[in-house]
């Protein structure tokens, strides 16, 4: 038998403050499988084992050495569902642009022969006309003036001779018109009011292809184009003696050089003045010089005149002017007017055109 006093004691000291607790082993939980989709419930943590404080120790010790506590089996915690995280409001997010529609083939290109037969056809049909029209034009130009009234006759004026003395070997030209003898001119001589009643004028007649611009006289004188004149108002019938305003370039042959004085403008105007005598008026007229003095505007000379012949047996007597302007080039432009004694009534538009002609 052994000594007691080798035994050591199984209990504890009475001066420990506290007795040692021996924790229960780790509990192993098995969680289920989560059920079926369904309402979030929260998932708890598993609830701990409760344990008794420790016994306070007797301060009287005690002859035997207190029970072992027992281990206790571990606390089962009731199955509870997962706990799954709360649902939250989907994020919205901005609508996607629609895809852009594709973009059509390239057409391929058009080759010649396949433009429509009908196509083809219109253009050439249109080609021909444009061709026949500018080709009546160009054949028949200057045949008919423009605005004709019908049965009117077109009287072709000569142009005034030339000046030049013949060379000895060549003919002799035939002597067919008697010479148009003219008094001396005036250096200068103021322009009178002629008797009548002046025309309203209604406009400007802008003549671009002579190069000057006078008054547009309203009814009864009609603006036409009358070869060989650029443009020509007219009064009646086309026949001599003619009622006629018209504009030209000098009729004669150009100058050798350019006039550069008033008698030079004025020598023009006198070869000028003897034309119209020739190809206005019946054969045997005579001129008598009622004005001469210079244009009103640019260089040049108007000579005003009265011209006295006889038509049908009977003497008569008609208002004229002419104008030589010049216009930048070596032949001047001329102005030109001519009223028989049956339109007496219309002699005063005769100032009116010497005082508004003008080079352009």
């Amino acid at each position: 038998m052994a000594d007691v006093g080798d035994q050591k004691p199984s209990f504890d000291s009475p001066t420990t403050p506290f007795r040692k607790v021996v924790l229960p082993a780790e509990e192993t939980v098995r969680i289920p499988r989560p059920p079926a989709p369904g309402p979030s419930v929260p998932i708890q943590p598993p609830a701990k084992p409760a344990t008794k404080p420790p016994a306070k120790p007797s301060k009287k010790p005690s002859a035997q050495p207190p029970a072992q506590p027992l281990a206790q089996a571990p606390t089962q915690s009731p199955m509870r569902p997962p706990m799954q995280p709360p649902m939250q409001p989907p994020v919205r997010r901005p609508p996607m642009p629609p895809m852009p529609p594709p973009l059509p083939p390239k057409p391929p290109a058009r080759r010649l022969w396949d433009i429509p037969i009908k196509a083809v056809y219109l253009f050439g049909a249109i080609l021909a006309t444009v061709l026949a029209v500018g080709l009546i034009f160009f054949v028949f130009s200057g045949d008919v003036p423009t605005n004709n009234q019908p049965g009117e006759q077109i009287v072709r004026v000569a142009p005034i001779p030339t000046s030049a003395t013949p060379t000895a070997a060549a003919p002799s030209p035939t002597v067919t018109e008697s010479p148009i003898v003219l008094p001396p001119v005036p250096e200068s001589k103021a322009y009178k009011s002629l008797p009548g009643t002046a025309s309203a004028v209604t406009g400007t007649i802008t003549d671009n292809k002579v190069g000057i611009s006078y008054p547009r006289l309203a009814s009864p004188w009609k603006a036409r184009s009358y070869p060989p004149y650029s443009i020509a108002q007219r009064i009646g019938k086309v026949e001599i003696p003619f009622t006629i305003i018209a504009s030209a370039m000098y009729p004669g042959e150009s100058p050798a050089k350019k006039p550069s004085s008033n008698a030079d403008y004025r020598e023009i105007a006198t070869q000028a003045v003897r034309w119209t005598i020739r190809t206005q008026y019946p054969k045997g007229a005579t001129v008598e010089w009622t004005a001469s003095k210079k244009v009103s505007l640019g260089k040049g000379w108007t000579l005003g005149y009265k011209v006295t012949y006889t038509d049908g047996g009977k003497q008569e007597v008609a208002q004229a002017m002419l104008s030589i302007i010049e216009v930048g080039k070596t032949k001047p432009a001329m102005l030109m007017a001519s009223i028989p004694e049956s339109n007496k009534a219309r002699w005063r538009d005769l100032n009116t055109l010497a005082q508004q002609v003008r080079p352009l």
